[in-house]
């Protein structure tokens, strides 16, 4: 006889630290981050393949136009955020997305070489990713109180790293088939699937409310003007904090991209061998963070706390900066730049978005929207020709690494500054706002 759900859902909460009623909602959470990584890393080795199609030297171009394209959108979804009702934010940015990867299905279909619209698709992929993925965890942190994320939001990220790995699957198996078209087609397909579960997400806390105000509170607008995230961000030292690091972040991020893409035109000039290294390297990066995740991520932070997550891998990158300054060979680059991917996904970014559950509800959508996208692009762009600049400066890659040591030095220590930041911002909430643990 197979086991009711009333006794699998203890099993499962006890495997994996929750509480019972938390079952449902952590799936939920977890299919909305793997249908929307699954479409996006569908397109993502694509979209690798054209940046260094149009020239390695070019990249921080199209970086540059990634910044101003971001720039763009956040008045956008600002207007979004300030006029839908808040449960509804996610649902209209997702089909406004859903409406632009359709129309890039028709027109590269009609197109394939066109080379402008491969940069501007690579632009677009680009901008979308981070504003996605901001709003889903944005939905996440209006949703979950802090003591209560600390024990779903990594099983809930889990569910992204599992989309990270068949994402690429389905490109590979796909693409002959369906061609770049016909996978932006199935991508749309995954995109509306995940707004899916972020509506039975809503409906979940709503049979599980905080208190009643805060039901009512979702469904009205945010209100404000589109542009209220920047001054928000601008009047907090919380939130300058959370800038600071994610700046640090995409530093060092940016360095290591362009290393990257500048050792594999080197060893693998074919672009479908190209392709076949970003799969493998996407592979081994979310086998990894999906295991961390599902069975360390949450215990880490509940019995060492938040600082764990925010500064394991910045001091993990300082170390592989320095090996790479010794050493700048493809192999080492290799396993730093799985390190660095892997670590962020299963430790950083659940710490990071932690630090979101415990400020108001429009920095939420609207502050972190500017952090996620506009603070982020900008310090690639920045980063990147700070990297280009270095390059044409100094012979030696040892260069870069060893600016890419100290970046990553004052990236732990802001880690750790955000994290004692957060605790004194939990403690002094109300013990309504608190869900036992």
């Amino acid at each position: 006889m197979a086991p009711s759900p009333g006794g699998i859902r203890p099993l499962v909460a006890r495997l994996f630290g929750i509480q019972a009623e938390e079952v449902p909602a952590v799936l939920a959470g977890m299919a909305m981050f793997l249908l929307l990584f699954a479409g996006y890393f569908m397109l993502r080795p694509v979209r690798e393949t054209m940046g260094i199609a149009g020239g390695v030297r070019n990249l921080q171009w199209l970086f540059t136009g990634t910044f101003i394209a971001t720039l763009v959108a956040i008045p956008l979804f600002g207007v979004v955020a300030s006029t839908v009702r808040r449960r509804r934010i996610l649902p209209w940015t997702y089909g406004f997305f859903a409406l632009n990867l359709l129309g890039f299905a028709a027109a590269i279909h009609a197109a394939p070489e066109n080379p402008w619209l491969a940069r501007a698709f690579y632009i677009w992929l680009s901008v979308f990713n981070l504003l996605a993925i901001s709003v889903a965890w944005s939905v996440l942190a209006d949703l979950f109180p802090a003591v209560q994320a600390k024990r779903v939001f990594a099983l809930m990220a889990a569910g992204a790293s599992a989309g990270g790995l068949l994402g690429p699957l389905l490109g590979l198996l796909l693409v002959q088939t369906l061609g770049h078209g016909g996978l932006m087609a199935l991508a749309t397909v995954f995109l509306l699937g995940s707004a899916g579960a972020a509506l039975w997400l809503q409906g979940w806390r709503d049979r599980h409310p905080l208190d009643q105000a805060e039901v009512l509170a979702r469904r009205a607008p945010l209100g404000g003007n589109p542009f209220q995230g920047i001054g928000t961000v601008l009047a907090s030292p919380y939130l300058l904090g959370i800038a600071t690091f994610v700046v640090l972040l995409a530093t060092v991020t940016t360095f290591l991209y362009f290393e990257q893409a500048r050792l594999v035109e080197l060893h693998f000039p074919d672009p479908t061998d190209q392709t076949r290294v970003f799969s493998l390297l996407d592979t081994v990066v979310q086998t990894i963070a999906i295991l961390t995740q599902l069975f360390l991520t949450g215990r880490i932070v509940r019995r060492l706390g938040l600082v764990v997550l925010l500064t394991t891998v910045p001091v993990v990158m300082v170390g592989g900066f320095l090996w790479l300054a010794m050493a700048p060979t493809f192999a080492v680059l290799a396993i730093v730049m799985v390190t660095r991917r892997a670590g962020e996904y299963a430790l950083a970014r659940p710490g990071r978005e932690m630090l979101f559950t415990v400020v108001a509800p429009s920095a939420k959508y609207k502050a972190k929207n500017v952090i996620d996208t506009a603070v982020y692009r900008g310090a690639d762009a920045v980063s990147g020709w700070v990297k280009a600049g270095i390059d044409a400066f100094a012979a030696s890659p040892a260069v870069v690494a060893v600016a890419g040591a100290g970046v990553a030095l004052a990236w732990a220590f802001t880690g750790a500054g955000l994290a004692r930041a957060q605790a004194r911002r939990e403690a002094s909430t109300t013990p309504s706002d608190k869900i036992a643990n």
